[in-house]
């Protein structure tokens, strides 16, 4: 990654992401006419088959791309310009390269499947058409987020992603639980997102200059700006915004919010910039690893990592498709993208690498303890998630961006078979999601059954399915990695430090990914009359499944069933992309896939022994999670559980409730905000309202002076004048007699008067 990306211009990549767009425009509008008047089928023949097209059209652009060589994977299309501030020009433009293809095809695809799963599953759904809306908008902003050529459209995308997990999160928004639900997922990810935007301007800032101190001043840091680098120049449009910017080998050097230009920027060495980032400080921290941390709090958010992955669990208040949809295929693996996106930034900082790579294990560990014991078979799953999603992160933050992005891949396709496996359950017992009223289904649901065992075999880590590849590797290279740091100091200890972390959490996966299956689909069946006690999530549908009656546990329809066999036997075949370079002399598959456009890192080196050892410590990680559930819940015979739980009350307890973390948050966040709102509350009404009301009542004593002076005083001057010119008059009055010997009389008396002042003055 010495040398510019080649680029391949392209047309016609705007239609993937408007084609579902498009149908949840059509569906918003007339969806509900649709629905009455042509029944549901019209509704998801809409939203199926835009989701449909737009995984055709990508296949076509995936034909394309393997036409082309290695380096030239890079189709771009500029569509218009967004806005053109001075030096700074950002486009609606989209771009596929080898990695945003790979996630371009898992959220087509996947999500085609669960829109088909939906048909059936949501078939008594009275806002059938506001469900496949939103579904189509969640496929349309993720698209958006990951086809994006620049930060802006990313933004777009990752804010819209946001807001559509909230309005399918809280699809049944009548009830309050799930309502706040989605509250909760909303407010969760913006705080996320404010980290994201600091690390953006803070980069921004820093790629046109750089912070020097300012002592003698209440500012102890002033910005300086590289006057070479022409970032404050003004510009009216793109055009002059591109003459603008100095060029270096080809390459526009400054500021800029383009992926595809801050990579070359960094990876040719003419420019300057990588070495200028290196150097630079910020308040005596790196300015690259204070990005890294703060974008990693923007992934934090949307892939749920600690402190930050509470809004995830309660986000299976939504439908089960939703879950599937948001939980394994598409938001929750926005962040891990966004990191393997910026790696060549990533790469640069050893101590944002470190942290990323430690959040992701502890983690893993630690949401991995909480699905020990939870009875809810979709809370399960979430926690499951949530510690998949570190593993993720474990990859990208050692520097095996390759492998990170590849458990993404084989995750989208074991766990969307598991959350849609739970979601055939719960339907075929009448929304009962408490495993504890389960058991013996696979008898009653044999396809259910058998798909979510092989979704439970890959998880697991077994090597007949596509966990064991993508797990294996990022566990190997954890191990191997002796370049990440913490604090600025380079601890080569922790590489093996998260390997053992993330061993010991993959047998916890395989124990309660095994539990999960035993309580649920073997012994005998435990449910008895149908009918929703509080446990489930999904009670705001399927009114038309007979809840209240006796019932047997049946298996779901066609469009559920085989969903479930496509995708199970997506879990088994991506194995082929990842088979590692150990057992075939070649670099995996998707590895070469991705080589030109992530950061390279280097490991350590290890015998072929080793790593032969390795994996045999993954294979017995799995097995021995496996034995220990499949003794402990196989038919719902043994005691040592119930036991266990009675002797150890305290602790179970404490995982059970989650380490009482949402009562932590209550209590340190939540509850200090809401007292904080009312004293602010009372201060507005009391304080702000009082001087309000204070300046109002001096503003009508004012107003009630002057009305009194004008009244009294002003309009008594002018009645006065008024008064005593009336009574002039009335006096003058009586002079006009109408005789003209008076009038005579008058005329001799004033000319007598005259004539005798005249003689007076003389």
């Amino acid at each position: 990654m010495d040398h510019p990306v080649a680029v391949t211009q392209a047309s016609f990549l705007w239609v993937i992401p408007a084609l579902p767009l498009a149908g949840a425009v059509v569906n918003a509008l007339l969806g509900w006419k649709l629905q009455r008047a042509l029944g549901r089928r019209a509704v998801h023949a809409i939203a199926v088959a835009a989701v449909v097209a737009s995984f055709l059209v990508a296949l076509l652009f995936f034909t394309r791309m393997l036409g082309l060589g290695a380096e030239e994977r890079t189709l771009h299309e500029r569509l218009w310009n967004l806005f053109t501030a001075g030096r700074l020009s950002a486009d609606l433009a989209f771009s596929l390269d080898p990695l945003s293809m790979a996630l371009v095809l898992v959220i087509t695809g996947i999500g085609a499947l669960i829109h088909v799963f939906s048909i059936g599953y949501m078939a008594d759904e009275p806002a059938y058409w506001r469900f496949f809306c939103y579904l189509n908008l969640f496929v349309f902003a993720m698209l958006l987020l990951v086809m994006g050529d620049n930060f802006v459209v990313m933004f777009f995308g990752w804010e819209g992603v946001g807001l559509a997990s909230y309005l399918l999160i809280a699809f049944w928004y009548t009830d309050p639980q799930k309502a706040a639900a989605g509250m909760k997922a909303f407010v969760v990810n913006r705080i996320g997102d404010f980290g994201f935007l600091l690390g953006l301007l803070l980069l921004f800032w820093a790629l046109g200059g750089a912070w020097t101190p300012r002592p003698a001043a209440l500012r102890n840091l002033e910005y300086q700006p590289v006057p070479e680098l022409g970032a404050f120049a003004a510009a009216t449009d793109a055009a002059q915004a591109e003459a603008l910017a100095p060029l270096v080998e080809g390459v526009k050097v400054g500021p800029t919010l383009s992926f595809r230009e801050l990579r070359d920027q960094i990876a040719v060495e003419a420019t300057g910039v990588r070495a200028r980032l290196d150097g630079a400080t910020i308040w005596g921290l790196p300015v690259l690893a204070l990005v890294g941390i703060l974008l990693f709090v923007g992934a934090m958010g949307k892939s749920a990592q600690l402190p930050l992955y509470v809004w995830l669990p309660d986000a299976m208040a939504g439908p089960t498709p939703v879950s599937a949809l948001i939980h394994a295929a598409t938001m929750v693996t926005a962040g891990v993208y966004m990191v393997a996106r910026l790696s060549f930034l990533f790469a640069l900082s050893a101590s944002a690498m470190g942290w990323v790579a430690l959040v992701g294990a502890l983690t893993a560990a630690f949401a991995a303890s909480i699905g020990f014991f939870q009875y809810d078979i979709k809370k399960v799953l979430a926690y499951s998630t949530v510690s998949q999603l570190g593993f993720m992160f474990i990859g990208v933050g050692v520097g095996a961006y390759w492998a990170g992005t590849y458990h993404l891949v084989t995750h989208a396709f074991f766990k969307a078979t598991l959350f849609l496996g739970s979601g055939s359950v719960i339907l075929g017992c009448h929304h009962e999601q408490d495993m504890r009223k389960m058991g013996g289904l696979g008898q009653h649901m044999p396809i259910t059954r058998w798909t979510y065992l092989v979704a439970c075999i890959a998880i697991a880590g077994f090597p007949v399915a596509n966990g064991f590849y993508s797990k294996d590797e990022i566990l190997w290279k954890a191990f191997t990695s002796d370049h990440l740091a913490l604090f600025g100091a380079p601890v080569p200890w922790l590489g093996p430090a998260i390997y053992l972390l993330g061993i010991l959490t993959a047998i916890g996966t395989a124990f309660y990914m095994y539990r999960s299956y035993y309580m649920t689909f073997t012994g005998s069946y435990r449910g008895g009359a149908a009918g929703h006690d509080g446990h489930g999530v999904d009670a705001g549908h399927g009114d038309g499944h007979d809840r209240g009656h006796a019932h047997v546990p049946h298996e779901s329809p066609w469009t559920i069933t085989a969903v479930l066999a496509v995708l199970a036997v997506g879990s088994v075949l991506s194995l082929f992309l990842g088979l590692p370079t150990l057992w075939t002399g070649v670099a995996p598959a998707f590895e070469r896939w991705l080589e030109p456009v992530v950061a390279e890192v280097h490991f350590r080196e290890a015998a072929h022994g080793t790593e032969w050892l390795f994996q045999l410590f993954g294979v017995l990680a799995a097995t021995v999670g496996w034995l220990s559930a499949r003794a402990l819940y196989k038919d719902g015979r043994s005691q040592v559980p119930a036991r266990l739980k009675e002797r150890f009350a305290r602790a179970w307890n404490v995982v059970y409730q989650k380490y009482y973390v949402d009562e932590l948050y209550d209590l340190v966040v939540v509850g200090p905000a809401v007292r904080l709102a009312g004293l602010l509350s009372w201060i507005d009404k009391r304080v702000v309202d009082g001087l309000v009301h204070l300046v109002g009542a001096i503003g009508r004593l004012v107003a009630e002076l002057d009305g009194a002076i004008d009244r009294y005083l002003v309009d008594g001057a002018v009645n006065a004048v008024a008064f005593g010119t009336a009574g002039l008059g009335r006096s003058l009055r009586r002079i006009q007699t109408g005789h003209v010997q008076t009038y005579l009389y008058g005329a001799l008396g004033g000319a007598l008067v005259v004539v005798l002042l005249n003689f007076l003055i003389r």
